[in-house]
């Protein structure tokens, strides 16, 4: 399999990125920073330096011939204000979505948020406020799309060593998951054809994350 990660120098998509090309597939990279390209030769990902906020689709979808996959982890991240959470967190994911169809690439794995299943509270915090909205347009976004998509909605994500075992289902409770967890768990559902057409959240908890997202399956 050849899959194109969106954002991958994140502290998600570097794992990712070496566990899908030591299990042997191929993958492209995209980055914003060429300063990050070595890092992710250094992981066996081949880099791809594209602006996803300032290009359109119809310039990345030719890049993407021959590949089978996409996930979406690009992220305004921390410190970025309002505006550039809908320009990233949707706005790239729409534009990904998009050169995915003009490419013929099918299966689309977008990484969205807890909080995204009902409105904000009245007492969020703006720019918080403002990243579960663009988080929540982008998975109405890829649900109205003819792709094989699974949307996955971490929990409060830390840089603990990962334990390997998650609680994932459609609704879970509030809790921590080590990001390394949740690169396993992607690596686990873009094999698994089954989890198209689902958003699932994920926590940490008991159960190995292979057997986890085969429960979801069955």
């Amino acid at each position: 399999m050849r899959t194109v990660i969106a954002g991958a120098h994140g502290k998600i998509a570097r794992p990712l990125g070496r566990l899908l090309t030591e299990r042997g597939d191929q993958v492209l990279g995209i980055i914003r920073n060429p300063d990050h390209a070595p890092d992710l030769e250094a992981d066996g990902v081949e880099p791809l330096v594209f602006d996803m906020e300032a290009s359109s689709a119809t310039d990345l979808a030719p890049r993407l011939s021959g590949v089978d996959a996409a996930v979406f982890l690009a992220g305004a991240g921390p410190g970025s204000g309002a505006a550039r959470k809908d320009t990233v967190d949707r706005g790239a994911s729409v534009l990904l979505a998009d050169s995915c169809q003009q490419a013929g690439v099918r299966r689309f794995v977008q990484v969205s948020s807890m909080g995204t299943r009902t409105p904000n509270p009245p007492d969020v915090e703006p720019v918080f406020g403002a990243y579960l909205d663009a988080k929540r347009a982008a998975e109405e976004d890829l649900r109205r799309r003819d792709l094989d998509w699974t949307i996955l909605r971490p929990g409060r994500l830390t840089d603990d060593e990962p334990t390997g075992r998650v609680t994932l289902a459609e609704e879970v409770g509030r809790d921590a998951v080590t990001r390394r967890d949740v690169a396993a768990v992607l690596a686990a559902l873009l094999h698994e054809p089954g989890t198209a057409g689902r958003a699932l959240e994920l926590v940490g908890g008991d159960v190995p994350v292979e057997d986890a997202v085969r429960a979801v399956v069955g």
